[in-house]
């Protein structure tokens, strides 16, 4: 007999996200009931209707698609799925296991069935103290650097920075968050095993390092478009969203669809008018005046993702390295555990060469980076710094 964890791991793998006649099966059965019904279809379609005469509400929905469940019955064996997921270092968590992240329960009926991991941090603990930041995969150099900001303001106040690992304002929020050394974690829409975009590899092996790349569809999914909205729902389910440049028809606003669906706190970042990049976040105050919060600042987002009364004082010194310049922030997040050429580097961080190689020789410099046939590494730095970096005394207004 399958257990119920096993079946949801196959569950993953049959049913396509927030599937709804998925879900009213399982309701019925529970998963692994579901699944031996599933393959008892496969064998005898007109036998597993009968069985569930007592429910037509729910047979009327399962029947006509149980045919796509049935087709992928073969790559759907739990014991293949982990033993792929594993060659990439990768494990799966269902519900009521350790990790779980009880804040997706919020989700209800489209709560995923199991989620893909490759990271080793507790995600019940980063998804509990968390903030999403989103936006643009072209965003402006303002729309980065905010990004970085509010994710490194974040992760020194002990907040887990999620997002979607794509171009742009989610590749400068888990920098942000690695630089200041958090926790970020990015829900991909495909497999854990093609990081994607392919570009942000680097960036992507390092968050799996140092916190967790997550999907809930097993490996070997590729990301299709319909996967990236319906990801979007996972990422919401955070403390609170950020939205810090999107246009009208950005992605990003799905995220903040979810988040307000899910009543989590949402703020945006405010941009010139004439820009198409922020006109989804002006969308947003203007629609949704009552529920959408304007940041003025990079301590604003305390004020949104952590309850009344916890936030700190936005201008309290933290610890964590001593960074000169954003540039140094962002190439210091880019290193990876296993250290990298500068060009990679550059590369990982959204730098230019020379921007990369002045970073990092600055890094080294600040001993924080160390430099061995060309393959640059964090030096160790137990410590924290006596005084807040350059970029933390700079912080005020956007």
């Amino acid at each position: 007999m399958t257990s119920e964890a096993d079946a949801a791991v196959a569950w993953s793998a049959l049913a396509e996200p927030c599937d709804a006649a998925a879900l009213a099966l399982i309701r019925v059965l529970g998963h692994a009931g579901a699944l031996v019904w599933v393959r008892e279809a496969a064998e005898d379609l007109t036998a597993a209707a009968f069985e569930l005469a007592s429910v037509p509400e729910t047979a009327r929905r399962v029947m006509p698609a149980c045919e796509r469940w049935i087709a992928r019955l073969g790559i759907a064996e739990p014991d293949a799925l982990r033993a792929r997921a594993s060659r990439v270092g990768a494990r799966a968590i269902t519900r009521g296991e350790p990790g779980w992240p009880a804040r997706l329960a919020d989700l209800e009926d489209a709560e995923p069935h199991a989620l893909w991991v490759r990271g080793s941090i507790d995600l019940d603990v980063a998804w509990s103290a968390s903030v999403a930041i989103v936006g643009a995969r072209a965003a402006t150099a303002y729309g980065a650097h905010i990004s970085a900001e509010l994710a490194a303001v974040a992760a020194e106040a002990g907040l887990a920075v999620i997002s979607g690992g794509a171009y742009g304002i989610d590749a400068a929020a888990h920098r942000g968050a690695l630089g200041a050394g958090g926790v970020t974690v990015a829900v991909l829409a495909g497999g854990v095993d093609r990081l994607y975009p392919a570009g942000n590899a680097p960036l992507l092996e390092r968050i799996a390092a140092t916190g967790a790349v997550v999907s809930e569809l097993p490996p070997g999914f590729a990301p299709h478009r319909s996967r990236f909205l319906r990801r979007n729902r996972l990422i919401a389910a955070a403390r609170a969203t950020v939205v810090v440049e999107a246009g009208l028809r950005s992605g990003a606003l799905s995220t903040a669809r979810e988040a307000r669906e899910l009543v989590r706190p949402l703020g945006v970042v405010p941009g010139p008018m004439t820009s198409a990049s922020s006109a989804g976040c002006h969308a947003l105050v203007r629609d949704h005046p009552e529920s959408v919060v304007v940041l003025g600042s990079p301590s604003h987002v305390l004020e949104l993702a952590r309850p009344i009364g916890e936030a700190p004082e936005p201008d309290l010194p933290r610890g964590g390295p001593d960074f000169g310049s954003e540039h140094e922030r962002q190439a210091y997040g880019a290193i990876p555990l296993r250290g990298a050429s500068a060009a990679v580097i550059a590369i990982a961080a959204g730098l230019t060469g020379k921007e990369a190689t002045e970073a990092l020789a600055a890094l080294r410099g600040r001993g924080l980076a160390t430099v061995a046939a060309g393959v640059w590494n964090r030096a160790d730095h137990p410590d924290p710094p006596d005084k807040p970096d350059n970029t933390r005394q700079s912080r005020s207004e956007f």
